[in-house]
């Protein structure tokens, strides 16, 4: 069966072999090997146990098997688009429709604990009208305001950066559905994210 590579990165490749994609971390040559091994083995079971657990609430794809030696995840193939290739494609009202879901989906893994870590549209895939998230690799467990207002701030840099024409209209869509649901701690994050906004614009 053919194997074909989907994406190579610093952290891992991932490859697809038939409706299945195993994800490889990459070894770190400047690391001792005994501590490479270590870390690559800890993030790897992190990574799997956090999907697992994503799962529960949003859709992802499943895992199959977890190989801690090669430090591999095996998981199903998601067969649609990223976001960041097809959103564009949508009308405006479409686009808002999806950014709500985007929210929705992103109150629901916060409200469990799970920040993403590496939340663009990059890692969102549409497939008949549903949201999958994709790539928990720099994914954490933590119930902080910080961390969660950190999430929103990377997906509205990545909508400004990639869907730059509607980008304030569809952040607000996502707050919007965010806010659906857990309001009282959405509205919690959300002043926080104010902070974190400024914080960014002062830098540069």
């Amino acid at each position: 069966m053919i194997e074909k590579v989907l994406s190579s990165g610093a952290e891992a490749v991932i490859y697809k072999i038939g409706n299945f994609v195993t994800k490889s971390r990459v070894p770190k040559n400047y690391r001792i090997k005994e501590l490479d091994d270590k870390i690559r083995k800890s993030r790897t079971k992190s990574e799997a146990k956090i999907l697992k657990k994503a799962k529960e609430v949003v859709l992802t794809p499943t895992v199959l098997s977890i190989d801690e030696n090669k430090k591999e995840i095996k998981m199903d193939f998601i067969e649609g688009k990223k976001l960041s290739e097809s959103l564009n494609e949508f009308n405006l009202k479409e686009q808002k429709v999806i950014s709500k879901k985007i929210g929705e989906g992103v109150g629901k893994l916060h409200r469990e604990g799970i920040i993403h870590g590496d939340l663009t549209t990059s890692n969102l895939i549409y497939l008949d009208k549903k949201i999958y998230f994709i790539d928990f690799g720099l994914s954490y467990l933590n119930g902080k305001y910080e961390d969660k207002a950190v999430d929103l701030h990377l997906l509205r840099q990545a909508l400004e950066a990639k869907h730059f024409t509607y980008w304030k209209e569809l952040f607000e869509e996502v707050k919007r559905g965010y806010l659906e649901i857990d309001k009282i701690e959405g509205e919690k994050v959300l002043e926080r994210l104010k902070a974190v906004e400024r914080r960014g614009r002062y830098k540069h």
